[in-house]
């Protein structure tokens, strides 16, 4: 069992929604003028953080990493650093920056430059499996960065071990085969659904995992997940960084409802239901942030299918519920609504188009 918490002061631990870049663009953190889109989109939906990538140590085309951080403190927005943990791929063209981390003088150097610059945590990828030498070298990676106060997202890394009771920035871990495998081959196009309705049962339960999730717009290989899929995967996914995968213009072109329920999007909540589901075919998960409750479900299948719904976590009296729904129609994507209902009145199930779902964020009026 992990142990408590040791550290003394975490108030500047914070979670929170993170627009991300490399999903659209593979290499896009290369690129400064790139990188000032994702750091634009963060601003405008009130995100509180960017990721910048691999390859920013080389950033060109007009900028540099410092301009970069200087931009992002400009705009408001907190900055997350990609870094190699340089255990397992560091050949044939491995992304950089290399070798950084590794020893405790070189990751010392490198975490005091961070805090200087004013950088919130990083994400620390491509580790060598479950190793004894791979999982000391992630605990030492974990207290160096408490000490910077850094934020840690682990990727290419192995499953929560609960580290994060002991060192709680530790804030999400990967482990998980997600939104970044619309990149790398066409197997999640007509899996992804059934996919994503096992997740909640099985790796998520686990601990905080980084799918990527929310992509409305195609990277390398196309998804036929619908909107509202994609958008219930941010509640039905618990991590306390949410990495939001898509390019900016995919977002921004969205309902002004739509944005506004990503801007305001908790990543951590005080309670959590399983309403219904079965692994592969469907979930609906209630989570619950102060006196408001977001309900979303998921279609795992091909067909057409009605959600089950049970209100027994609420108490009697009139809700103010938003729903936010597939329309069908591919010319406007959503049908969003919102009402106030007496308890009684909400539905016992919800209609999902094959491979869609739901959105529902419900608060008391009286």
């Amino acid at each position: 069992m992990s142990a408590p918490c040791i550290l003394e002061d975490t108030d500047w631990i914070h979670p929170g929604n993170v627009s991300w870049i490399y999903w659209a663009y593979n290499h896009g953190s290369k690129d400064f003028q790139i990188v000032k889109k994702y750091i634009d989109m963060a601003a405008k939906l009130k995100w509180p953080y960017v990721l910048i990538d691999w390859e920013w140590d080389v950033m060109e085309n007009g900028g540099t990493i410092q301009d970069a951080l200087k931009y992002a403190e400009q705009r408001g927005v907190r900055t997350l650093l990609w870094y190699n943990s340089s255990t397992a791929w560091i050949n044939n063209g491995a992304a950089g920056p290399l070798f950084k981390l590794n020893s405790p003088e070189n990751r010392e150097k490198e975490f005091a430059w961070l805090e200087e610059n004013k950088v919130a945590g990083v994400k620390i990828d491509f580790f060598a499996g479950d190793t004894e030498e791979t999982m000391a070298y992630c605990l030492d990676l974990l207290e160096s960065a408490a000490k910077h106060h850094l934020l840690v997202n682990f990727h290419g890394a192995t499953i929560p071990r609960g580290w994060q009771r002991t060192y709680p920035n530790l804030m999400s871990v990967e482990a998980v085969y997600g939104a970044e495998w619309y990149n790398n081959a066409p197997v999640l196009t007509n899996k992804a659904a059934s996919h994503n309705t096992t997740l909640p049962f099985t790796r998520n339960v686990v601990g905080p995992m980084d799918y990527t999730p929310c992509t409305f717009s195609d990277s390398q290989h196309p998804h036929i997940t619908t909107h509202a899929h994609e958008l219930a995967l941010m509640v039905v996914f618990e991590s306390a960084l949410q990495h939001w995968a898509d390019r900016p213009e995919s977002y921004l072109i969205q309902p002004e409802s739509v944005k506004n329920f990503m801007g305001q999007l908790p990543t951590v909540w005080d309670d959590t239901h399983l309403i219904s589901g079965y692994p592969g075919e469907y979930v609906v998960m209630a989570r619950q942030k102060g006196d408001a409750w977001y309900i979303a479900g998921l279609n795992g299948t091909d067909q057409e299918k009605m959600l089950d719904l049970d209100w027994k976590f609420l108490k009697n009296g009139k809700y103010q519920i938003t729903l936010f729904q597939d329309s069908g129609n591919k010319e406007q994507q959503w049908k969003v609504s919102s009402e106030v209902k007496d308890l009684s009145q909400l539905p016992n199930q919800m209609n999902s188009l094959a491979r869609g779902g739901f959105v529902a964020v419900i608060k008391p009026t009286n």
